[in-house]
């Protein structure tokens, strides 16, 4: 049975780190990004702008997002990260996280979600999972990350 949690633990800094590691996508850079996100809720609480929603099965984190509201707009959130262990992934968990994180930013008054991902042949599945949860490439910007390497921004209506 799959329960889910908001509030982060300090045992999800690691959770986290395996999670996104398992994945393959992650260099060490973003890897870090990812636990820092975790630290920086946990030692400034709601002020740090970042909140997650955790699945977990059997006591282990087998998933998690990663949001919160964009300052200085009215009502639009940026989905920062969305993963799922890879053992527990093409069950059906990515796609109830992000309908439990969308349900959770409609619930804050949140109109707007934002995510972007890289244009690289890699991230292919990123940009289908997006696309199959109703969001739509609503802006690509050339050489982001890289040469030949492009921020893809999609966003959807909640």
């Amino acid at each position: 049975m799959i329960t889910y949690r908001e509030d982060p633990k300090p045992s999800d800094i690691a959770a986290v780190r395996a999670i996104v590691v398992s994945t393959g996508f992650f260099n060490d850079a973003e890897i870090e990004i990812a636990a820092e996100l975790v630290e920086e809720r946990l030692n400034r609480g709601l002020s740090s702008g970042y909140l997650f929603l955790f699945a977990e099965q059997n006591g282990e984190v087998t998933g998690y997002t990663c949001y919160g509201p964009i300052s200085g707009t009215e009502s639009s959130y940026d989905l920062y990260w969305i993963a799922v262990h890879e053992k527990y992934r093409g069950k059906g968990l990515g796609k109830e996280l992000m309908a439990r994180t969308e349900a959770l930013i409609s619930g804050q008054d949140g109109k707007r979600v934002y995510a972007e991902t890289s244009s690289r042949e890699q991230y292919g599945p990123t940009r289908r999972f997006y696309e199959s949860c109703g969001y739509a490439a609503e802006a690509a910007i050339k050489d982001f990350y890289a040469v030949g390497d492009s921020k893809v921004i999609y966003v959807k209506v909640v």
